[in-house]
């Protein structure tokens, strides 16, 4: 299979992409700085701007599979990019794909009919980038693609521990946090499964 792949050189993408070769897949990644594809070797690259459509065109043209680790990057980039590669992807006919969210974006446990960056469920002054991946989500729920969005609490470095929690559209309780390795693995292993087409699963320890 070929997995076309965009934040490949973010934390979570970089490790998608090694599991990706190391599994045998080949892997087209989007870059915009070659500079920092260094760590990818064994992909195919190409460069360009997740913003632009052409640059899109060309990361997906003959793949089979999807993963995006976009972040907001404090700018409108994941919320510009999306709704382009839903669009190239619907030309095209590719169906699945894969993106990292954040737990902000789950439901409320405790207020119906909120997303948990809008209660006290979440510890996060800042609401912007949870704003941009709610845009993704709603551009997704419009669409007609096979998509998942993992939604990860806290996020730190580390490698797989295993024991991942996970629940379909929220945060499982008491939900502390999740490493970018197991967050990696859990995004890979749902591309191929589909157990959450069509929906956000939170993931925790």
């Amino acid at each position: 299979m070929k997995i076309a792949v965009f934040g490949a050189t973010g934390r979570v993408g970089t490790q998608f992409v090694r599991l990706a070769l190391k599994e045998g897949h080949q892997v087209r990644a989007l870059i915009r700085t070659p500079e920092k594809a260094d760590h990818i070797k064994g992909a195919e690259w190409v460069q360009g701007d997740a913003k632009d459509p052409e640059s899109i065109e060309k990361a997906l043209e003959g793949c089979d599979l999807v993963f995006s680790g976009l972040s907001t990057d404090k700018t409108d980039t994941l919320s510009v990019a999306v709704p382009l590669i839903i669009e190239e992807m619907e030309r095209q006919n590719l169906k699945r794909i894969v993106t990292i969210g954040t737990a902000g974006i789950l439901n409320s446990r405790y207020e119906d009919g909120k997303f948990r960056f809008e209660t006290s469920e979440s510890k996060r002054k800042l609401t912007f980038a949870a704003e941009q991946h709610r845009n993704v989500f709603e551009a997704f729920s419009h669409s007609n693609l096979e998509w998942t969005i993992v939604c990860p609490t806290y996020l730190p470095d580390g490698v797989e521990q295993g024991n991942v929690r996970f629940e379909k559209d929220y945060l499982p309780e008491d939900g502390k946090k999740v490493t970018v390795g197991d967050t990696a693995r859990f995004a890979y292993d749902e591309l191929w499964k589909g157990e959450f087409i069509g929906s956000r699963v939170g993931i925790c320890y």
